[in-house]
């Protein structure tokens, strides 16, 4: 490792550990960090394989996925993005996504998968015209281009034929590392990402060059990914890891020993449970990125989901002011109760009427309803005549709250300019049901667009 390098680590780590101080937080810091992105072949593949698999490599420490699917044909290819459309559902890392493109409509459909950015292979280009309009429309960072670098070596110079055309990212397969190679990605304007399946070199040596933003490979899929980083970051390579800010030492244990854990869930913020942590169970939580507890009962050391198959997977520990709670925030694969309940707090002790103005549960709420009345009509149901009227009565009533949203702005106040939101979103979620979209669709689309 250069001189260099060492200083550049030297000054993360100090960056890491200022930030410690200030944050009290557990868990894993996101920086400008290598990748590691496993690729899926979804050619001749089994829709729920894919997805399966996908999901596998969410919960185990991909920073990624790129999942592709060449084939020309009109029918594998729906069937292809109905496939990427059910994995943008189920998993909360970026994917990229290769596939056959024709014409302009082919690119569009791929990213309105919620893919990050879309693979066109050199030896597949559209026409020209069409290529055009493709960059025109989605941009240099949603765009990238597959080299084969043994089949037609790329120089620099040529690689940024495609960034002035307007293509961001290369991806660079079947390369040997040679300074011809070297001087290639150091001399582009382009992002460069390294497919390896096999790692044939060493990964490391990838990640080490500047220009390498991360090594796409299906080298892991029944391997362990944090095992491979803390290699590659024993070597000086900044990647995301799950590291303790906060030593376990500092921590206010109970006589017994033990720190109490609150388990949400990660997305909806729902507690799942109450158990509890030594060192030992903390280290391999911290190790795995798999909630690992002790059991007070056994007396043992117990991974959470290892018998059952509903584990626990970390997105983030935060300890409380007192340095004596642990919050856990999880991805719960199953229920997270051993009764077969999704919580454990589900016996009502005592409840009251209230009004919750939370925004993402009103939302939430009156989309279920409307649901409801789709699946089950109700007599007199406003909901349900519009249902019955069919899209363009509800399209219709949509614009038409629309045109009330702006002719309410111009008005002094915010008075009547709520109320006719208030209509829109109404109806625009009944259109969202009439077209089969939920609010996870809307949220994850945002989200990729920031």
């Amino acid at each position: 490792m250069t001189k260099e390098l060492q200083t550049c680590f030297l000054l993360r780590e100090a960056c890491k550990q200022i930030k410690a101080i200030f944050s009290e937080r557990i868990g894993f810091v996101i920086m400008a960090q290598k990748k590691i992105i496993p690729f899926i072949n979804a050619e001749n593949e089994f829709m729920d394989n894919v997805v399966s698999l996908a999901d596998r490599y969410s919960c185990s420490g991909a920073d990624g996925l790129f999942i592709y699917n060449y084939t020309g044909d009109e029918d594998s290819r729906e069937e292809f993005l109905i496939t990427l459309r059910k994995i943008e559902k189920q998993i909360d890392i970026p994917f990229i996504t290769g596939i056959y493109i024709n014409r302009f409509e082919d690119a569009k459909k791929a990213l309105y998968t919620g893919a990050s950015k879309l693979v066109i292979r050199k030896a597949l280009l559209p026409d020209e015209d069409e290529l055009k309009e493709i960059i025109k429309r989605f941009g240099r960072d949603k765009l990238a281009i597959e080299i084969d670098m043994k089949a037609d070596f790329y120089s620099a110079a040529q690689l940024d034929e495609y960034y002035n055309m307007g293509i961001g990212t290369a991806i660079l397969k079947h390369i040997d590392i040679t300074h011809s190679f070297e001087d290639a990605i150091s001399g582009t304007k382009m992002q460069i990402l390294i497919r390896d399946g096999l790692i044939r070199n060493d990964l490391s040596e990838l990640l080490s060059y500047e220009k390498t933003e991360a090594v796409l490979t299906n080298y892991f899929e029944d391997k362990d990914i944090y095992k491979a980083k803390r290699a590659v970051k024993r070597q000086g390579i900044d990647v995301s890891l799950f590291e303790s800010f906060i030593d376990f030492s500092e921590f206010k244990l109970m006589e017994n020993g033990l720190i109490p854990v609150v388990v949400q869930d990660y997305r909806t913020s729902e507690v799942l449970m109450l158990a509890y942590m030594n060192e030992e169970s903390y280290k391999k939580t911290i190790e795995t990125g798999i909630m690992t507890y002790f059991s007070r009962s056994r007396n043992q050391i117990w991974v959470k989901g290892e018998t059952s198959g509903h584990f626990q997977y970390v997105k983030s520990l935060s300890l409380d002011c007192d340095n004596d709670t642990i919050l856990a925030k999880v991805r719960q694969v199953g229920a997270a109760c051993h009764t077969g309940n999704y919580s454990c707090f589900f016996k009502k002790l005592a409840e009251r009427d209230y009004v919750t103005t939370n925004p993402l549960k009103v939302l939430e709420e009156d989309y279920n309803i409307i649901i409801n009345r789709k699946k089950n009509p109700k007599e007199g149901s406003y909901t349900n005549y519009l249902f019955d009227k069919g899209i363009d009565k509800i399209l219709k009533k949509c614009g038409e709250e629309a045109a009330e949203i702006i002719i309410a702005a111009k008005n002094e106040g915010g008075e009547e300019l709520k109320y006719e939101i208030a209509d829109f979103l109404y109806h625009m979620m009944v259109l969202m049901a009439e077209c089969n979209l939920d609010w996870e669709d809307i949220t994850r689309e945002l989200v990729n667009r920031r």
